[in-house]
């Protein structure tokens, strides 16, 4: 089969300390892959090459890459030259992060948008939910809150539009869909998303100063049903710091 073409990079000005690489205008698996090839390439060559030693911080997104540099100590115009040709020449490298396996509660009361999305796609609740359950997700971006997961891999027929008026509160650890990702909140916050349960799982904790985050871009994400009983059970032990992370990794290549 032949290789997809690729479009070609765009290099973009962001003021005089950033360069912006800009792979393409969707939101996918292989324009994401190219984006973290890139951010990975940076992290490893500004420890050997003096062009990229100026490079403070890098910046991914869906589709871009920005790279922050100080404008004191680097030939801008040859870093930007030396990033637009480590973009061309990068391929499709998928990111392997971890494989987390996360149990979802979908009482009700988690789970406000449930029958309104299973409606509005013709589907019924226990077939949303099977959806979601036999899908796994890829994490595109973390942003917008601490430890917020950008998960590509929704289900074409889960697809649901932003709520028109968002919520003024989102309950922490609310699972979430809109459009065609599937994000879960860390925290109380305001959001759009509809809601389709719960995760007892901590995604932000501070406890954890190395890796307050848990997930990370590139990790794989499925989820599994639990009880009302066993989410308030799992919750409190993470509440209290008794819930080991390492608990919901999922062997690698397992069904």
């Amino acid at each position: 089969m032949a290789t997809p073409l690729l479009q070609a990079p765009r290099l973009l000005a962001l003021g005089d300390a950033a360069w912006t690489l800009e792979f393409g205008s969707d939101i996918s698996t292989a324009t994401n892959a190219r984006v973290t090839d890139l951010a990975d390439q940076v992290a490893q060559l500004r420890q050997t090459e003096p062009l990229l030693a100026a490079v403070t911080d890098v910046v991914p997104t869906f589709r871009s890459l920005t790279v922050h540099f100080d404008p004191l100590a680097a030939d801008a115009e040859r870093l930007g030259e030396r990033l637009l040709a480590l973009g061309q020449q990068g391929g499709q490298v998928l990111r392997e992060g971890q494989h987390w396996h996360l149990p979802v509660c979908f009482e009700p009361s988690f789970a406000p948008d449930l029958p309104r999305l299973a409606e509005a796609n013709g589907l019924t609740e226990a077939e949303v939910t099977k959806k979601l359950l036999d899908a796994e997700f890829r994490v595109y971006v973390i942003g917008f809150q601490p430890g917020f997961p950008y998960m590509g891999g929704l289900p074409p027929e889960l697809s649901m539009p932003r709520l028109a008026s968002p919520r003024q509160r989102v309950p922490a650890h609310s699972l979430a869909v809109a459009g065609e990702m599937c994000a879960v909140y860390p925290w109380d916050s305001p959001g759009g998303w509809n809601l389709l349960g719960r995760t007892p799982v901590q995604l932000f904790d501070l406890r954890l100063a190395e890796h307050p985050a848990m997930l990370a871009v590139g990790d794989r994400v499925r989820w599994y049903p639990v009880p009302l009983t066993e989410y308030e059970r799992l919750h409190q032990l993470g509440q209290a710091g008794q819930l080991p992370r390492e608990s919901f990794l999922e062997p690698r290549g397992a069904a």
